[in-house]
């Protein structure tokens, strides 16, 4: 598809005898947000390891921006419009939320010799400052990323996945232990930033509520394969969905 930012082809990849994903094919177009769901176990995490190249699938092909981007490193997936958000916090407790930002930038801006005898910040403490403030963290700016609680921490980590500009982002279970009145202020975020910049995302989720109310298609998978695909009204009254999560 010409307008595809993401192109996932006939994915699968097993370890021993486990088929994590089986076959699996999807496209995100620009400005989607694609939710994709699934029980525990179901293949999302190895399915999101194979598009960022963390994996290498048995077969298949994973192309973003028109680029295939099978094994590519995070450095080079950044300079491609790729950003992410992890599981598990990537912030660096020791610096503050505005450094921890501005290092997040830093992969995508300039080169060694800009580095080596540029400023300090290479001259990106403005366009932090301009995601600080757009997630709402303008109290937080000096303080030690360490020091904020679990969902504080959580916006610091998704502001992160912003710096460099990307057109695709992947959110692995952003609502992931946030208070509800933090986690309706991070959808918020994301949906005025998706509505401002066009930026497409895809958000792994065990969250339903999140998930439904943010996304605008879903994919669901089961034992590594997809069972289900349409709007968040379609996978709700989907029996197939309904059975793969309370066990048939």
């Amino acid at each position: 598809m010409s307008d595809s930012v993401l192109s996932v082809r006939n994915i699968s990849k097993s370890f021993g005898g486990i088929h994590a994903v089986r076959d699996v094919s999807f496209d995100v177009e620009k400005g989607e947000v694609l939710g994709l769901i699934g029980p525990n176990g179901s293949g999302k995490s190895t399915l999101f390891n194979c598009v960022l190249g963390q994996l290498r699938p048995d077969r298949g092909e994973v192309q973003i921006n028109g680029h295939r981007v099978g094994n590519m490193r995070a450095s080079r997936l950044n300079k491609l419009g790729v950003g992410r958000t992890f599981q598990q916090l990537s912030v660096f407790p020791q610096m503050s939320v505005l450094d921890n930002i501005i290092l997040a930038g830093q992969e995508h801006h300039g080169n060694m010799a800009t580095r080596l005898f540029g400023p300090s910040d290479a001259g990106l403490t403005k366009e932090a400052d301009q995601l600080i403030a757009f997630f709402r963290l303008e109290h937080l700016r000096d303080e030690m990323a360490g020091s904020l609680s679990y969902g504080q921490q959580k916006l610091v980590d998704a502001a992160m996945a912003f710096m460099a500009g990307p057109s695709l982002v992947l959110l692995d279970e952003p609502a992931g232990g946030v208070n509800l009145t933090m986690l309706g202020n991070l959808r918020e975020r994301l949906e005025t930033y998706n509505r401002e910049h066009g930026t497409t995302f895809v958000v792994i989720e065990h969250n339903m509520e999140f998930v439904m109310s943010l996304c605008t298609r879903i994919i669901v998978l089961a034992e590594g394969a997809i069972i289900a695909e349409g709007t968040p009204d379609e996978i709700r009254s989907n029996q197939q969905v309904i059975d793969a999560y309370l066990g048939g």
